[in-house]
């Protein structure tokens, strides 16, 4: 057998650290069921089950104890993760494929829990973003996402999502994110461009749900599950990158920081799945490198690239470069070259 690509890189009680990553996400999961309805909850429900799946499935292939690796949770918030990332009423056989790309070739190609060397959810779901962006970009308006019923959740899912709705028009809209990316086609400012799509603070229902997110990780890490570095330097090189923006282009000046910081999944990707401890940058020095670089990144794909959220390519792209930070970790500390 050969040896796995990366060396594992997990807490001894890992059923424990993933129980309470779920706990932290419960805010959340609230407040985005209460934006998706039904929808979100079959989401949630198909992506968890085919993950658990998929993970039994691989366990059995490997020979290991399947019971015991379900044990851990891991598959779970795998599968809960890429549900967040979904809009409502999907054909169901998205989610699916996307939690079973996470677990199968995402994570247990490279040797299981412990090795992997990107991260799963954002894996599954980069996947689906490149492959169906025309069912990932079908956002339902409050409050039709609110009132959909079960029953139309699930004709939708089992009859091709929205794609194949000929109404959809009439009950979803644009996010604020996909208008800020095509800002540099508006000759109007800003706050003309967004009219409609911002709320209080940030982007509009995506702003409690960062708030819900940002209310987890904070307890993520008072719990010392995570340490601040990761996600205030996310955070803090995104809003700078916007700031420097708004210094040379006046249209831009006003709603945009409070959109990039509180919209899309800024709060979700900066505690959640940047603090990954597999895939992400171990030493205190290479999480500096590493934290930048997503922020940075975010930045420049929500602005310059053909998506209107990039969370899950910043990760991945940096995930890339996290056995070469750490290698050059010693050399950063005046040690031996790498």
């Amino acid at each position: 057998m050969t040896a796995p690509l990366q060396p594992e890189r997990l807490p001894a009680d890992t059923a424990h650290l993933m129980q309470t990553v779920l706990i932290a996400l419960t805010p959340g999961v609230i407040v985005f069921v209460y934006h998706t309805g039904w929808g979100g909850i079959f989401n949630l429900a198909v992506a968890v089950i085919s993950a658990c799946v998929a993970e039994a499935l691989a366990l059995h292939l490997r020979g290991r104890d399947a019971g015991n690796g379900l044990s851990d949770y891991s598959a779970i918030v795998t599968g809960v993760l890429i549900a967040l990332c979904l809009p409502p009423l999907l054909a169901w056989w998205i989610p699916a494929l996307g939690a079973l790309f996470a677990i199968l070739l995402a994570k247990h190609a490279y040797g299981g829990l412990g090795h992997n060397i990107f991260n799963p959810a954002m894996a599954g779901y980069a996947l689906l973003l490149v492959s169906f962006p025309r069912d990932l970009g079908i956002w339902l308006t409050l409050p039709d996402a609110f009132n959909t019923t079960l029953a139309f959740a699930i004709e939708r899912a089992f009859n091709g999502g929205l794609v194949n709705y000929p109404l959809w028009d009439a009950i979803t809209g644009a996010t604020a994110l996909d208008l800020y990316r095509d800002l540099s086609l508006r000759p109007e400012p800003l706050t003309d461009a967004l009219y409609g799509t911002t709320g209080t603070f940030g982007a509009l229902h995506s702003e409690w749900l960062n708030l819900a997110y940002l209310a987890g990780g904070l307890w993520l890490m008072y719990k010392h599950i995570i340490s601040w570095h990761i996600p205030l330097l996310i955070i803090v090189s995104l809003a700078t990158c916007i700031l420097i923006d708004s210094a040379f282009n006046s249209t831009h000046i006003g709603a945009t920081l409070g959109l990039q910081v509180f919209g899309g999944a800024t709060m979700l990707g900066a505690f959640f799945i940047a603090t990954d401890p597999v895939s992400a940058a171990s030493s205190k020095r290479g999480q500096i490198l590493y934290a930048v670089g997503i922020g940075v990144l975010v930045y420049l794909i929500r602005r310059y690239g053909g998506y209107p959220d990039s969370i899950a390519f910043a990760v991945l792209i940096m995930n890339c470069c996290v056995p070469l930070i750490d290698r050059l970790d010693p050399w950063w500390q005046g040690g031996k070259k790498p």
